[in-house]
């Protein structure tokens, strides 16, 4: 059910969504600040969402529907905020074409592949990948603004997020070529093959 703790979290995931880029749109280093905390705070419950619903035993379908709908809008529309205000330094645009494709792709080969029961295993590189994209988009959003703001001017938070984000670039690339080839093969499993008498086999 959508009252469902686990459910509230995630749909506060979705919730924030408009808050942060709004915050993003104030041009301010408090407003940078705070839409860095928001991402935070997004993240976490990313976390626990799914940790309740097993302690709680809450799983539910609508559950694994929604979980992966708000983390790609909340990624989504934070380097989307970020690029249309030129917040992405060091060319770091790339990458974040990189990421945004290759969660396209993805979503798009899960889709498919439920039409066979199959599912795509997520790995641990797949983890590592998360991390890194998520400390990025953080302090990406926080920006060199921030360290101003703390009075901390020799803190480059933006240029350490866009170095941050090209390594989940290449780990976005080597992952999503891992679901790729593992797709493929559940393709070929339950694709229709011919038998001698020419008829085609389910």
């Amino acid at each position: 059910m959508l009252t469902d703790l686990p459910n509230v979290l995630t749909l506060s995931r979705m919730a924030a969504i408009p808050v942060l880029v709004a915050l993003v749109a104030l041009h301010r280093p408090v407003g940078d600040c705070l839409a860095c905390l928001l991402f935070i705070a997004a993240g976490i419950t990313d976390y626990y969402d799914g940790k309740l619903a097993r302690v709680r035993q809450q799983l539910s379908e609508l559950g694994r529907m929604l979980d992966p709908i708000a983390d790609k809008l909340l990624v989504g529309a934070s380097l989307m905020v970020m690029a249309s205000f030129h917040r992405l330094p060091y060319a770091s645009l790339y990458p974040a074409i990189v990421i945004l494709c290759r969660e396209i792709l993805v979503s798009g080969l899960r889709e498919y592949l439920a039409s066979f029961r199959a599912k795509l295993p997520v790995t641990r590189l797949a983890k590592w990948k998360t991390g890194f994209q998520m400390t990025a988009i953080g302090m990406l959003l926080a920006g060199d603004s921030t360290g101003e703001l703390l009075h901390l001017q020799w803190l480059h938070v933006g240029a350490l997020g866009a170095v941050l984000l090209w390594i989940a670039a290449v780990l976005t690339l080597i992952t999503g070529w891992d679901y790729v080839v593992t797709g493929l093969n559940h393709i070929g499993e339950h694709a229709p093959r011919k038998v001698p008498n020419g008829n085609i086999a389910p």
